[in-house]
């Protein structure tokens, strides 16, 4: 069942209608008991009082006396009710002589033991007490009949039980009503949820809200906030993209119209320079846009394919070995023999291309960028070192947020992703972005991240 006001109302019914069942058994056991041992102690008393009622009268003056009325009286006639002439009465002497009995009375012995027991006469089945008088020598037996006895016990019953029906229903309606009552805070906020716009994204009042309904209502607010975040994010990104492409475009255009216009050859080929280094620099950035977008959705290519670590870092160098010849830097691997794989390489390489761009960039001519894979126990290291300016230290707190340029940028232009594309992508992949400053000058930066499960070795063939 899909409706949370349909489960309520059927496990509170259900746990309402064992309960009421339970109290009906209950109720009809403890009335059976009860009107059993009411009539039981009627037959009782009723023994005794024609036993009193004969020793008053004088009882019998021997064995051979004759019965103690001609004949007894029959019980007060009730109008044909169900119950008229239930009880039942016979006088016996210790000689085995019926020494008197009620109207209607069965002709055998009620009873042969004293006190209670049950005996069936006539094909009647009979509840009799029998009183046991030695001094008189007689045997009063009082009894009712079974069936009279029942009918008596089930017409109690159902007079108990008629009313505990007729609620049933009504208790029915109310747990319905009661649980549509309650559940009426849900529907107002559902209902507030619906009618606000999409671009509403406002805290919820949970101040007047039900205790039970706050922890939805901070969550929703919570939902609220990051989606705020995101949509902040995705206006500023949008913002700066469209910024930043708009003046290495306007550049390309203007050298396009150099390179049309130019006088000489010279001045053309100069112009045809400053478009190709713009077309690098808006590839670049292009690139760095996408991985960004990849880096923040957390998205790999190809989660069930797991590659070999090493190689993704020197397939990184390998693409950036252009641009290090152009920079007149060197390029140093170290993977230490490290044995590591990883089905997250659509993350990893971005992140590993921009620290290399970035070291390499940094590096004056001459210089050495330093890419090492090492593994310690649990975890990975991929840490490039480069021998430039470093960070500053105003810089250092914000080199990872997007689109920022430190005061000390090596290139004098670029787009300010790098390091944040970096962050993002190691954050992905559950690990750690470290930036220090060596001591010898320059900038160590270090991936860790946590180490898979080495790879099983190949069979040998």
């Amino acid at each position: 069942m899909s409706s949370i006001r349909g489960r309520l109302f059927v496990i509170l019914l259900a746990a309402t209608g064992l309960i009421w069942l339970s109290a009906v058994g209950w109720i009809q056991h403890s009335t059976r008991t009860e009107v059993g041992h009411v009539l039981d102690r009627r037959l009782q008393e009723s023994a005794q009082m024609v036993a009193s009622l004969i020793r008053r009268s004088g009882g019998i003056a021997g064995p051979d006396s004759a019965g103690l009325v001609d004949e007894a009286p029959a019980l007060p006639g009730t109008g044909g009710h169900d119950l008229a002439r239930q009880l039942i009465c016979q006088v016996w002497g210790f000689d085995g002589r019926l020494k008197s009995e009620s109207d209607g009375a069965p002709s055998q012995q009620l009873a042969e033991a004293e006190g209670f027991s049950e005996r069936e006469v006539d094909g009647e089945v009979w509840r009799v007490y029998s009183h046991v008088d030695r001094e008189m020598g007689i045997r009063v037996m009082v009894g009712d009949a079974r069936a009279v006895r029942d009918r008596l016990v089930h017409g109690v019953v159902i007079g108990l039980l008629a009313p505990a029906l007729l609620i049933l229903p009504l208790l029915a309606a109310l747990i319905w009503l009661a649980v549509r009552r309650g559940l009426e805070p849900l529907d107002r906020l559902a209902q507030a949820l619906s009618r606000r716009p999409a671009t509403d994204l406002g805290a919820l009042q949970a101040r007047r809200a039900p205790a039970e309904l706050r922890p939805m209502i901070e969550a929703l607010n919570g939902l609220f906030r990051r989606v705020e975040g995101l949509r902040e994010r995705e206006r500023s990104f949008t913002a700066f993209a469209a910024h930043e492409l708009k003046t290495p475009l306007a550049g390309l255009k203007t050298q396009a119209q150099v390179a049309v216009l130019a006088p000489d050859g010279a001045t053309r080929d100069r112009a045809l320079a400053q478009i190709a280094q713009g077309v690098d620099r808006t590839d670049r950035m292009v690139r760095q846009l996408l991985d960004m977008t990849a880096a923040e959705n957390a998205i790999d290519a190809a989660p069930a394919c797991a590659q070999d670590g090493a190689r993704i870092l020197a397939e990184v160098a390998d693409d950036l070995a252009g641009l290090a010849q152009l920079r007149a830097v060197a390029l140093q691997l170290d993977t230490g023999g490290a044995a590591w794989r990883t089905t997250q390489a659509a993350l990893l390489a971005p992140a590993l291309r921009n620290l290399l761009e970035n070291a390499i960039l940094a590096s004056p001519a001459g210089g050495i960028v330093e890419a090492r894979l090492m593994r310690d126990g649990e975890t990975v290291r991929f840490c490039v070192l480069d021998r430039g300016p470093g960070i500053s230290k105003a810089d250092r707190p914000h080199v990872t947020e997007r689109f920022y340029r430190g005061m000390a940028h090596p290139s004098g232009g670029g787009s300010g992703l790098g390091l944040s594309i970096v962050a993002a992508a190691v954050k992905a992949m559950g690990g750690e972005l470290r930036l220090s400053p060596r001591a010898q000058g320059g900038e160590q930066a270090e991936i860790i991240l946590p180490a898979a499960p080495r790879p099983a070795p190949s069979p040998v063939r």
